[in-house]
Order: structure tokens, then sequence, then C-alpha cells
């Protein structure tokens, strides 16, 4: 049997995921799986040292980590109405971004490559764990934050005014769906291992859509204080065809994100192969 070290976050798009192929309700064959569950920032950087074999990281993190990973084409997150959020207490002209004090989830997170895209003028980011940004700009410590994951669904709730939604300004520029994460496998493994556990992933996701309530009760225990109509949500947005296969619209998407951070200077240079298996 091979053991396999395997992170991410505990997020319901991640968990429901993955429910299936850490929990054995597939048949995962010669391989047993050992989960990380880490915010995705950790995995980020955790990557950029191949502590783990296989794991989710964010698509702008995937330039700095490829020396360590191919990408895998089943278990991302990317779409259409999927961008982070930069809110705040109250409308803020754009002419004042430059003073701003704005809380972001993590350096090397895609939502603060967008950020670094499309408002350069804006400098002064403290890196803050995703799940506390809300409350800290409820609460005046910092003048905006840049939301991901679940904060799309609850920042209006909680008081907060959208000022920008990143991935529409992408979509409108862009014309290409917005990738957010991406599930990574170390270059170190054979290929027919890589293989089998891209196929394992995409069996995963198929069970999770097929028998729904099977991964409640992991995707509920990880999910924080989440409400299950802002779960059922979550789920419904961050997993969708392009989780069970990039396909070329989706391989496309990330590359494309990749060459316009290289070509800004924003993301290093990658030069190895990107994806794990051939274009379909």
């Amino acid at each position: 049997m091979k053991t396999v070290t395997i992170g991410f976050s505990p997020c319901p798009n991640d968990t429901f995921i993955f429910d299936a192929l850490v929990n054995n309700r597939i048949n995962t064959g010669d391989y047993i799986f050992e989960p990380v569950l880490a915010d995705v920032e950790q995995l980020n950087k955790m990557s950029f040292n191949e502590v783990l074999h296989v794991s989710k990281i964010s698509i702008a993190a995937y330039a700095r980590a490829s020396i360590n990973y191919l990408i895998l084409d089943s278990g991302s997150a990317l779409g259409k109405g999927v961008g982070p959020l930069l809110v705040s207490r109250q409308p803020i002209q754009n002419s004042f971004f430059p003073e701003l004090k704005i809380a972001i989830p993590g350096k090397f997170t895609t939502a603060n490559l967008l950020l670094s895209t499309f408002f350069s003028e804006i400098k002064n980011k403290t890196e803050i764990i995703f799940s506390e940004i809300e409350n800290k700009v409820l609460a005046g410590e910092y003048d905006a934050g840049l939301l991901i994951h679940e904060g799309r669904f609850t920042y209006s709730k909680k008081g907060l005014f959208k000022l920008f939604d990143l991935g529409e300004i992408w979509e409108a520029k862009m014309n290409v769906p917005l990738p957010l994460g991406c599930i990574v496998a170390s270059r170190k493994l054979p290929a027919d291992e890589r293989n089998d556990i891209e196929k394992l992933i995409r069996e995963s996701i198929e069970y999770a859509f097929k028998s729904p309530d099977a991964s409640s009760n992991y995707v509920t225990t990880h999910s924080q204080e989440m409400v299950p109509e802002v779960i059922a949500q979550h789920i419904a947005l961050y997993v969708n065809e392009f989780s069970l296969t990039l396909g070329p619209e989706g391989r496309a998407a990330i590359a494309f994100l990749l060459d316009q951070g290289m070509e800004s200077g924003l993301l290093p240079e990658i030069t190895q192969p990107v994806f794990n298996t051939p274009a379909l």
C-alpha cells in the first residue's frame, strides 16, 4: 500500500470533493490517503517546500510551486461568478485606494494577484486568515477587506458594502473563466501514480455528486459556523464541471492567468510543463 499525503482546506467545496476519497467511500486500490487540512495560504507555502504529495493550492501560488508540482485534471476551483470581493463598511471612491489599509487572505492567493493586477495602487496590505477578514473590517481595523470562500455569501448580511467583484472585472476584461485554485501532485511521483490519483479524485467528486448526503457530516464538521444554506451555496458555486475535468477551456484559462501574471512581473517564470496529462 502507498500512503499519499493530500492537503486541502476545511471549506465546504474541498471537503465535499475529498470526502469519498479520504473516508473510504470509494475503492482507492493500493493507495491510502492521509488528509492534511489547512488554510489555503498555509497550503500554498507548504507547496513551495514540497511538504505534501498532493495538495490544493491557489493558481497564483502555482508559479512558485511549479518546480515541485504538476496540475491535475480533477479537483480545481474555477468558473464564472466565483471571484473574490473587495468590501468595506461604506462606499469608497477609487481616488482614495492608495491610502487604504487592506486585509488580504494571503500574499500568494489568486485573490491578491487579481487585486495587484487591477488595483496596483493599493500597497498597504496585511495578511489575515480569510475567515477573520469580515470581522476585522467591521471592527474598523482595516479600511477594506478582500473576501474569498463563504465571504461572498455573508458580507451583505453582516453590513459590509461591495466595492468591486474582482471576478466580474476579470471576466469582462479577459473573457475567460476565472481560475482560483487547483490540485497539484508532486513531480517526484511516478507518472502512473499521478494518473491514478487524478482518476481517484474524479471518482470522489462523482460520488459526491451522486450521493451528496454522504459527505454532509464531514463537510459540516469542518465548515466552522456556516449555516446549511451557505454551505449549499458554497458547494454549488465552487464545485462544477471544471472540478470534474479542466477540459480545454479550463486549461486555457489557467494558462492565460499564469501568462498574464508572468508578463506583468507579478509571478515568477514557469519553465516546466504545467499539466499532468496531455490536453484532452
